[in-house]
């Protein structure tokens, strides 16, 4: 199967509660950028995302190129969970291949347990892919990362 683990594009400041914060113009475009590298590239059948505003919002670039594809929210996905928790609360995601839409630091910390490897930061909408036999830690290999062209 292959994951694809996918950071939200860029978000205003902090401003209001960690979790309303939008998407800037910027993030739109780079959420866009991402979404349709994935689409062009893959066939996701699954996607799961954080209930957080600016992970919705990426998740809609996606949405807008594959409408038919179920999404599930997974509210153990935020920026301070426990990323061992979400990737076991991954292992009941059927698919063969599954897009997570989340935040740093948990997207490269869960990276890093699927590879048994040091955590290396997400850019700002970076996807990156995985083939695993099953969602668990040490079960993963990193085949490929995707970096959209727009930065801040």
């Amino acid at each position: 199967m292959k994951v694809i683990l996918m950071r939200h594009g860029e978000a205003e400041y902090q401003t209001q509660p960690d979790s309303q914060r939008n998407l800037t113009e910027l993030g739109q475009q780079q959420a866009a950028e991402t979404a349709q590298y994935i689409v062009e590239n893959y066939n996701p059948d699954v996607f799961v995302v954080s209930p957080y505003v600016r992970a919705q919002q990426t998740l809609q670039a996606l949405i807008a190129l594959k409408p038919d594809v179920p999404v599930k929210v997974h509210s153990d996905i935020t920026p301070d969970d426990d990323a061992m928790q979400a990737l076991h609360g991954l292992m009941d995601v059927e698919g063969e291949c599954v897009v997570v839409v989340c935040h740093m630091p948990i997207v490269a910390k869960m990276a890093a347990l699927l590879t048994a490897e040091t955590p290396d930061p997400y850019q700002l909408a970076e996807a990156r892919v995985f083939e695993a036999e099953l969602i668990v830690a040490d079960m993963g290999n990193e085949v490929e990362r995707y970096v959209p062209r727009q930065h801040v």
